[in-house]
């Protein structure tokens, strides 16, 4: 059976009306009586309509969390960290994973929609989704260009690619090649490309491009990378993400190759589950916490006022942890 508003009322001794102004903190009551309410609550188990609150003009308390998957662990842990801060602030969490399916995040921008959250953090890798535009939530997003008006933070990809790169030569590598994903989208990670091809360039180098389909699995990938690895003779590789350095380091095994003394290799995201399962590897720091922090910072100030000015882009430094694979 459904409580309702009147159940607790009933068993709280007071009006539907007192119920009301406590759930919206509304007017002035004793504590003795607001004690009353809460505790009918708890003891029906009475959870507000987050969709009634909204229809009276009041914010529903809800963030929606658009990210591709949260069994990637860059975004499990960033996940993590959002969802915890939003709490401290008073906030539930909606996570929606668009396990990079185009029509699933749609759905689930009509779904937060429909739901009337306060508004969206949103960090998916779909494509011309042309809803962002015109959802009419507050939105900022992780990583990705979504619209004109959707402010984004990014960690400072092309600084990540040059630093990558540059420790790369500075370990002797001569035959450097970056495995990275397609770079279709007009976004910030497109950077750590730009980062190593500016890098190459300085230094006078050949570069060597391989891009990776998102939709490869690490089976697929990895024979890929087995296959690059045995024909190009490459003596050291820069992957702009963590998962696939590790790829590559199996392999590079696999092939008998010696790390780093035959094959050095760099990493990107450096997560707390990749530093402590996997400390060998040489990476590039993103600082997950502080983008945490200012995606969040952001939203509550675009909820707060809707118009308030927000910079396009937001850029946070990157470090490199020093491994045993360079």
């Amino acid at each position: 059976m459904t409580i309702k508003l009147t159940d607790v009322a009933k068993k709280a001794g007071v009006s539907p009306t007192t119920v009301s102004r406590v759930i919206n903190h509304y007017g002035y009551l004793s504590q003795k009586t607001i004690d009353k309410v809460h505790l009918a609550m708890e003891e029906l188990n009475y959870q507000p309509n987050s969709l009634a609150r909204s229809l009276q003009g009041k914010n529903t308390q809800l963030i929606g969390l658009i990210f591709s998957s949260v069994g990637n662990p860059f975004f499990g842990e960033l996940v993590e960290k959002l969802e915890n801060k939003l709490f401290e602030k008073g906030y539930k969490t909606i996570l929606c994973n668009s396990a990079d399916n185009k029509e699933k995040e749609r759905d689930y921008l009509r779904m937060l929609a429909a739901n009337k959250v306060d508004g969206i953090i949103a960090g998916a890798h779909n494509l011309g989704i042309k809803e962002y535009e015109k959802v009419g939530l507050p939105i900022v997003s992780f990583d990705r260009f979504l619209a004109d008006n959707i402010p984004i933070v990014s960690s400072d990809n092309f600084h990540g690619g040059q630093i990558a790169t540059q420790a790369l030569i500075q370990s002797g590598g001569e035959k450097i090649a970056i495995f990275t994903g397609t770079n279709r989208s007009n976004s910030p990670t497109n950077s750590r490309l730009e980062g190593y091809l500016a890098t190459i360039k300085k230094n006078q180098l050949e570069p060597y491009v391989f891009e990776f389909d998102s939709h490869y699995s690490p089976a697929l990938k990895s024979l890929e990378i087995k296959k690059i690895l045995k024909e190009e003779a490459l003596d050291s590789v820069f992957c702009t993400d963590d998962l696939t350095a590790i790829l590559v380091m199996n392999e590079a095994v696999k092939l008998g190759l010696n790390v780093p003394e035959e094959l050095k290799i760099i990493g990107y995201d450096g997560t707390t589950f990749m530093q402590q399962y996997f400390s060998q590897l040489t990476t590039i720091v993103q600082p997950i916490e502080d983008c945490a922090t200012l995606l969040i910072d952001l939203l509550v100030q675009r909820i707060t006022d809707k118009d308030v000015a927000l910079e396009p882009l937001y850029t946070l430094p990157v470090k490199l942890i020093q491994g045993e694979s360079t």
